[in-house]
C-alpha cells in the first residue's frame, strides 16, 4: 500500500513538472513572437503618414509652426497652407510624386511648384530650386533648399496645396477622411513650446490681417467718397502715363500664376516704349529688378498732404534715372515694358502712405 501510494505521488509530481515545463516554454513563445503593428503604433520612420500628398517637403517629421486656416471667400483673408519650422538651406523633397511646373521669384520670393499625379499641386516657399521645369520627381527626391523671406523671420517653409481653385489642407490624411491643420490648429508640436508656438501664431495672423485691411483700406469705396485722404485728383499728382486703368487695385485672378492674390497696384495700359514720367516731385531712392515685378524705380515724394508718399513704377523696358537723383513732377524717369509677369505692355503703378500700401487711383 505504502509503495503503491509512493508511485502515485512520483506519476503526479511528474505530471506537475511536466504541465509547468509547457506551460512556460509556451509562456517564451509568445513573449518571443512579434506583436502586429497598428497603425497607430509608432510613427512612419519617413515622415510620411497624415499627409495628403502622402510625403513631407523636408526631411523627417517637421514641427508645423501655423496650421491651414482657409478663406471664407477666394479673396478673403486667411492662411492657404501650412508653416513648417525649417532653416535656410535646409533641403526640401517633393511631397509626392509629380511634375515641376514652376521654379522662379513670385514677387521677389524664391517658389517651387510641383504638380502631382492626382490633380493636387504643391507650392513650397522660399525654395532655391535645384531642378528644372518639366523635370519628374518622385516623393522624396530633393527639389531645392530653404530660402530666405521675411514671412516666418527665416524660420518656416510655407507648404500649400491646391486642387484646381480650391486650397486643401495638406496635412490632411490622403483618404480625406480629416483635417487634421483646420482652422490654424497645430500639429506636431513639443507640449513645452505649444503655449509660445501658439501665441506667435495669433499674434502674426493678427499682424497679418492688420496689413492686409490696411492694404485693401480703400477699396470699394463710393464713386465720389472723400475719406481720410482727400478727393483723388487734388493732391498735385499726375499719371505717370496717359493710358486707361486697365486692372485696379485689389483681388484678382493673377493671368500668369493661376492663384488669387492682392493686385498691390494699378495697371495703366500704354505702348511699350511710351515714356513715363514722375507722378511728383521726389527722390530716387532704389532701381532693380525682379522675376514678378521686372524693371521697377521707387520715388520717395516726401510729405504730402499729411502724409509720407512713396510711389514705384514696375515692368518698365528702362529707366533714365538712378537712385539718389531728385526727380520734377512729370520728368521721363523711363519707358514703358513687358518685363516681368506681364502679359503686355504697361505700367504697374504702386503707392504708399505713411508706409500703407493703398490704391493708387486713390491719391492721383
Amino acid at each position: 500500500m505504502t509503495t503503491t501510494s509512493a508511485r502515485g505521488r512520483d506519476r503526479l509530481r511528474t505530471l506537475l513538472v511536466t504541465l509547468l515545463v509547457a506551460l512556460l516554454l509556451g509562456v517564451l513563445g509568445v513573449l518571443a513572437t512579434p506583436l502586429p503593428r497598428t497603425a497607430s503604433a509608432a510613427p512612419d520612420p519617413g515622415g510620411t503618414a497624415g499627409t495628403a500628398t502622402g510625403g513631407w517637403p523636408l526631411d523627417g517629421t517637421p514641427t508645423v509652426t501655423e496650421g491651414f486656416d482657409p478663406p471664407d471667400v477666394a479673396w478673403g483673408p486667411g492662411h492657404r497652407g501650412v508653416d513648417l519650422e525649417a532653416r535656410p538651406g535646409q533641403r526640401v523633397l517633393a511631397p509626392g510624386d509629380g511634375t515641376v511646373v514652376f521654379v522662379g521669384r513670385v514677387a521677389g520670393k524664391p517658389v517651387v511648384v510641383v504638380d502631382h499625379h492626382d490633380g493636387t499641386r504643391s507650392t513650397l516657399e522660399p525654395v532655391e530650386g535645384t531642378v528644372r521645369v518639366g523635370t519628374r520627381v518622385r516623393r522624396g527626391d530633393v527639389v531645392g533648399r530653404v530660402g530666405r523671406e521675411e514671412h516666418c523671420q527665416d524660420r518656416c517653409l510655407h507648404w500649400g496645396l491646391k486642387r484646381g481653385p480650391t486650397y486643401l489642407d495638406p496635412l490632411a490624411p490622403p483618404d480625406g477622411t480629416s483635417s487634421a491643420g483646420t482652422t490654424g490648429t497645430l500639429r506636431l508640436v513639443p507640449s513645452s513650446r505649444r503655449a509660445v508656438v501658439v501665441a506667435e501664431a495669433v499674434a502674426r495672423e493678427a499682424a497679418r490681417r492688420a496689413v492686409e485691411s490696411a492694404a485693401l483700406g480703400f477699396v470699394g469705396q463710393p464713386e465720389g467718397a472723400v475719406g481720410a485722404l482727400g478727393p483723388a485728383g487734388s493732391h498735385g499728382f499726375v499719371r505717370p502715363v496717359p493710358g486707361a486703368l486697365t486692372s485696379p487695385f485689389g483681388r484678382r485672378f493673377h493671368p500668369v500664376l493661376h492663384v488669387w492674390k492682392l493686385h498691390d497696384g494699378a495697371d495703366l495700359g500704354a505702348a511699350c516704349g511710351t515714356p513715363i514720367r514722375a507722378a511728383y516731385a521726389g527722390r530716387v531712392t532704389r532701381r532693380q529688378s525682379s522675376v514678378g515685378y521686372g524693371n521697377r524705380l521707387f520715388v520717395d515724394h516726401g510729405h504730402v498732404d499729411g502724409h509720407e508718399v512713396v510711389t514705384a513704377y514696375n515692368h518698365a523696358a528702362h529707366y533714365v534715372v538712378a537712385p539718389g537723383a531728385h526727380v520734377r513732377r512729370g520728368q521721363v524717369v523711363g519707358y514703358v515694358g513687358q518685363t516681368g509677369f506681364a502679359t503686355g505692355c504697361h505700367l504697374h503703378l504702386m503707392v504708399w502712405l505713411d508706409g500703407r500700401m493703398v490704391d493708387p487711383m486713390t491719391w492721383l
